[in-house]
């Protein structure tokens, strides 16, 4: 979905500058295969899952298991948080983790539950400011309009891990930092808040189904 933090997201304005004009280099393909297996394997697991479980617990257990295992899930949360990590109690971290964990089984099992049945074919990888950037393509059965995808995959200590997925162009974890942050912002900088109602939301939508 539990991996533990390991270490503080450290990112300055600076540096998110350089690499953002960094130039994006394509990687030969010895070098770019590990990334692309990540990705290819990841997608290949999720797609399958979600054409034998229907929406609902069993299909976020699913999707939690993957996320725990493929992606970089403290890196992730500490991003998405922004500069309320910082403020709040190696206790109230791992609480908040725990709660995103949830709440990103939910999108990513809602958001790929649309997939289902669907190919993906990997394209070309490139990097830049240390991360890998792997091309993806969905072939939508019918002849829907392909849908483009790109997967940011990082090292980490456990290894290769996926740290974001742009569909059409769009970050999902800059869109979670967004909604996050002003939620944060609107309960007066508690990040407790968030906490609780990433929480009753999970227990809500348990519920329901």
């Amino acid at each position: 979905m539990p991996q533990t933090v390991s270490r503080r997201f450290v990112l300055t304005v600076a540096a998110a500058a350089a690499a953002a004009t960094m130039p994006a280099v394509t990687m030969p393909a010895r070098a770019a295969e590990p990334a692309a297996e990540l990705i290819s394997s990841t997608a290949t697991e999720v797609i399958e899952a979600m054409k034998r479980t229907p929406p609902g617990p069993e299909r976020a257990a699913v999707m939690e298991r993957v996320l725990e295992t493929k992606f970089d899930l403290p890196g992730m949360g500490q991003f998405a948080l922004g500069q309320y990590w910082s403020r709040i109690t190696p206790q109230q971290q791992a609480q908040f983790l725990k709660a995103a964990e949830s709440a990103e089984a939910r999108a990513y099992s809602d958001r790929f539950g649309q997939y289902a049945g669907q190919s993906l074919q990997v394209g070309r990888v490139t990097t830049r400011g240390g991360k890998y950037y792997v091309e993806s393509t969905i072939n939508q059965s019918g002849g829907g309009q392909p849908i483009k995808l790109e997967w940011e995959v990082k090292n980490t200590p456990n290894g290769l891990r996926i740290s974001d997925i742009k569909v059409e162009g769009v970050s999902m974890i800059q869109t979670r930092r967004a909604d996050f942050t002003s939620y944060v912002q609107s309960h007066g900088g508690d990040v407790n808040a968030l906490t609780n109602e990433l929480q009753a939301r999970a227990t809500a939508a348990a519920a329901a189904r």
